[in-house]
């Protein structure tokens, strides 16, 4: 369960944005309109029988107890013979109304024996945090990963399990503890530690809080329990949106908001703490709320009817707060700098946020050699995000402008960096695409369900740039950053580099409101949306990104080349598959980019590479920690483990402070950093890079104690090792084109 909600950053975040009504919606009719729209509308046109019914019905238990420590076998083998193969039938049977209405009801009736189950654990928890004696000195050992263990028998079964889980939590917690100790004292620092409650207290409240968050669900989050199980039994990616996800879903597309600017996070005792403000966002302007200040209560209207938030899931405090613009919310907070006990009541006008932060921005990297000068422009796209009601807001517009200041200022070469870009707006890669290989490409192939296919050109009419381009990618590119990529590989426009391929996301989805196919006298505000997968795109030489993802032409070891990580490991992915190439599909010539020589030159600076070799030898301890799945509750064992990290550790950083401390000073010689936000567009000169002052531009932070004992030295001139070699393979690939 996410504790940490952004004010302002996509596809992790609820931001504050007007409040919908609270009146509950008729979610029997909902879920059977959930079922016709994915039998008419989804693009396997899947059969809704008695497999799918137990799909659903397996799915729905799994995303309540995906580590299966709360229900017992007595409740699977009772749900499973009322339900488990009649799930379709109850939802869109239409014999009767108590028939009909079984659809929810029967999640309500597993929803509740979940919350009895999860209520008798933490119960047990309690007590055991209480008077139980744990010694850490036996030889015994949990699983990392429950997925495929057995149910618990009974009662008595599940409380041994989650003892042992709380033995080995409580064991962790001390050792994190003692860690956090012994550095602080090595470092001549006061321990962060000491207004903290003990750990038994402290995963007491964890518990709490987990519980709390369970027993105060309403009817819409059991029915987006239940109809997110129904929509994900067709792909991974179709899903079903409460009313509070489908606004966040609006607002991480657009990335645009409403709201104070404030970033949140739920605190283990019940309080909703302050985490960041937004530099001249509606708090900071308003001058009160202060960071570490925790909100305890919130009246939305600041019209005296408090609502008590204690122990209220993060995305519930945040509608909550939300509201329309020039209005006014009311927070009863304890303030950070205030006495035990202190409260304060502080009022924040309502206003559009800006979110700077989460758009596109570039670098300009300038080497000197001599009286040479090679100039490297890098573009960080986030998101493909769009705004429907403004379209100079849209990401390929900023790119665009980006792109062209970076022509003014003569770039050689330039780098596009899409890792972690989870994808978008399908028009918007599009004309981005076109950016770089004109109108006369096909940019995507699109497959419809009875097996027609669409080619969908670049919508630019001419190159906006046409020199040397590589793109970074890494396993959180996914769809429309596969689509990018693709594209460019394959018409031997671009050198992809990265990960061993990206995330394997090859469909396309379209967003529906529930509300708009209900009956019209039935209650439509809370109805929520289907983001219902309608079709399987397809690169232009007929290749689907399903499953497979972009595989780079240089590659760069990581971590997640060894997780199981991707649309492949997903439940019920679609298959991949090839058609035929794109009508259009005319590459360039396959010798236009040096791939053999960017590799082996690559390779070789690999080879002594420090960071990178440090990456190989932790995929090794990753992957053989993966297929052990087990953790030890012996402390002597634990101690061991992690005396031999922190071993590891201090010696990898005193091997690096030496050797970025010569780095640094090699780049202080040979480059400059320059800064191209959207606000520099207009800027005569750009202003050279500083990392202390940039990171603080957009957003202020509380101070983190624990943090800054991490001693790990920062990558020379705020460049990583990825990054770096990235910038190498783009300057090879300047060299190499030159006549």
């Amino acid at each position: 369960m996410k504790t940490l909600r952004w004010a302002l950053a996509p596809f992790a975040a609820f931001w504050l944005l007007p409040s919908c009504s609270s009146q509950a919606a008729d979610f029997d009719l909902v879920g059977q309109e959930v079922i016709r729209l994915l039998q008419n509308g989804h693009y396997a046109r899947m059969e809704f029988d008695q497999k799918m019914s137990e799909r659903i019905f397996d799915d729905y238990i799994h995303d309540l107890d995906p580590s299966r420590i709360y229900f017992v076998q007595g409740d699977i083998d009772e749900f499973s013979t009322k339900y488990r193969s009649k799930v379709v039938d109850l939802i869109i049977s239409n014999e009767a109304k108590e028939v009909a209405r079984l659809n929810i009801s029967m999640a309500e009736v597993i929803h509740r024996r979940y919350q009895e189950r999860v209520k008798e654990r933490v119960e047990a928890i309690k007590a055991l945090l209480k008077d139980g004696k744990f010694t850490f000195e036996s030889d015994a050992a949990i699983m990392r990963d429950r997925e495929e263990a057995p149910w618990p028998e009974d009662s008595a079964a599940a409380n041994t399990v989650v003892k042992l889980q709380l033995e080995a939590g409580l064991l962790s917690e001390q050792i994190r503890r003692d860690d956090i100790e012994a550095r602080a004292k090595e470092q001549g620092k006061e321990s962060p530690l000491k207004d903290e409650l003990p750990a038994r207290e402290k995963l007491a409240q964890r518990y709490e809080r987990f519980l709390q968050g369970i027993e105060k669900a309403d009817a819409e989050d059991v029915a987006n329990y239940f109809l997110s199980a129904v929509a994900h039994s067709q792909d991974p990616h179709t899903e079903y949106f409460s009313a509070r996800e489908s606004e966040q879903f609006n607002v991480d597309i657009s990335n645009k908001l409403v709201g104070i600017g404030a970033l949140l996070r739920a605190e283990d005792d019940g309080a909703t703490k302050i985490e960041g403000i937004v530099n001249n966002g509606p708090a900071d302007k308003a001058g009160e709320l202060q960071l570490g200040d925790r909100v305890i209560a919130v009246d939305s209207l600041n019209d005296g009817n408090w609502t008590d938030i204690m122990f209220l899931t993060i995305d519930k405090v945040v509608e909550k707060i939300r509201g329309e613009e020039n209005t006014e919310v009311a927070l009863k907070v304890e303030p950070a700098d205030g006495a035990a006990g202190e409260t304060r009541v502080i009022v924040i006008g309502r206003e559009p946020v800006d979110m700077k932060e989460e758009l596109t921005a570039a670098e300009i990297f300038v080497y000197k050699n001599g009286d040479q000068e090679i100039k490297l422009g890098v573009v960080k796209i986030p998101q493909f995000y769009f705004d429907r009601d403004d379209r100079s807001r849209n990401v390929s517009v900023h790119v665009e402008q980006l792109v062209e200041r970076l022509k003014k200022e003569g770039i050689d070469g330039l780098a596009l960096d899409i890792r972690g870009n989870g994808g978008g707006s399908l028009d918007e890669v599009r004309r981005m695409t076109g950016f770089f290989n004109g109108s006369r490409s096909s940019v995507v192939q699109i497959k419809q369900t009875g097996g027609q296919t669409e080619s969908l050109n670049a919508g630019f009419r001419k190159p906006l740039y046409d020199g040397p381009l590589v793109v970074w990618t890494d396993k959180g590119s996914a769809s429309a950053s596969e689509i990018l990529a693709g594209a460019l590989q394959d018409y031997h426009r671009g050198v992809i580099v990265g990960s061993a391929s990206t995330f394997g996301k090859g469909t396309v989805q379209q967003i529906l409101p529930i509300g708009r196919y209900l009956p019209v006298w039935s209650d439509r505000n809370r109805a929520g949306g289907l983001k219902l997968t309608i079709q399987k795109y397809y690169r232009p030489s007929g290749s689907s990104t399903q499953n497979d993802g972009v595989v780079p032409d240089v590659h760069l070891p990581a971590i997640t080349d060894v997780l199981e990580v991707g649309e492949a490991y997903a439940r019920h992915a679609l298959e991949h598959d090839v058609i035929p190439p794109a009508s259009r599909f005319k590459p360039l010539p396959k010798d236009n980019l040096p791939i053999s020589e960017l590799t082996k030159r690559s390779e070789e600076r690999l080879k002594d590479s420090k960071d990178f070799q440090y990456v190989r030898e932790d995929m090794t301890r990753v992957k053989k920690r993966i297929d052990e799945n087990s953790i030890s509750l012996n402390k002597v064992k634990r101690q061991a483990e992690t005396e031999e990290n922190e071993t590891r550790r201090k010696a990898r950083n005193r091997e690096r402070r030496e050797r970025f401390k010569a780095i640094g000073e090699a780049d202080k010689k040979s480059f400059s950093i320059y800064r191209l936000t959207l606000d520099d567009l207009q800027k005569e000169t750009l202003p050279i890079v500083n990392h202390d002052e940039d990171d603080q531009r957009h957003m202020r932070r509380a101070k983190d104690d624990i943090g800054d004992l991490d001693d790990t030295p920062e990558w020379p001139s705020g460049i990583d090792a990825v990054k770096r070699e990235g910038l190498q393979v783009l300057r090879d690939l300047i060299s190499l084109k030159k006549p």
